[in-house]
């Protein structure tokens, strides 16, 4: 289970509440470039519509910008494949206030494709200096251990 792409903000800026992993509906194109290390989380959310769950607002470069489509979109929405039992739980926490399903990474396991998402609640701005402060703290322990 080797990470291919990371969000690496969203521990920052979010609190993470609970984890999921589902399968993302991919181009061949796409998945060689994902597969490469190419593409972004950052900015992205998951959605609920109809029954369904989309990835909105990843990127994933073409993989040979020469041989790409012009009607490619690297900004796509993309499907995610999850049984109707936790597309219902994650339609449940969507609706509750100031709770957003953010992306964690993209990864490989086995021969597919998966995305790893966490229900999470935004961090106020006191927080995330918090958070800061938390690890430079932490750095400077290691720090002092290290050194004696």
């Amino acid at each position: 289970m080797s990470s291919l792409v990371e969000n690496r903000k969203a521990t920052f800026n979010y609190e993470i509440l609970e984890k999921y992993e589902a399968g993302v509906e991919l181009s061949g194109a796409e998945v060689k470039s994902i597969r490469s290390g190419h593409g972004s989380l950052e900015g992205a959310h998951v959605i609920i519509r109809g029954g369904e769950a989309f990835l909105v607002g990843a990127t994933v470069p073409p993989y040979q910008v020469g041989n790409t489509p012009e009607s490619y979109d690297s900004m796509r929405t993309r499907k995610l494949l999850l049984t109707k039992k936790e597309i219902g739980e994650l339609a449940n926490e969507e609706s509750k206030k100031g709770l957003t399903i953010i992306p964690l990474s993209l990864y490989s396991k086995g021969r597919r494709i998966k995305l790893s998402f966490a229900v999470a609640k935004g961090k106020k701005k006191f927080d995330k200096r918090e958070t800061i402060k938390k690890r430079e703290t932490d750095r400077e322990v290691r720090r002092d251990f290290k050194v004696h």
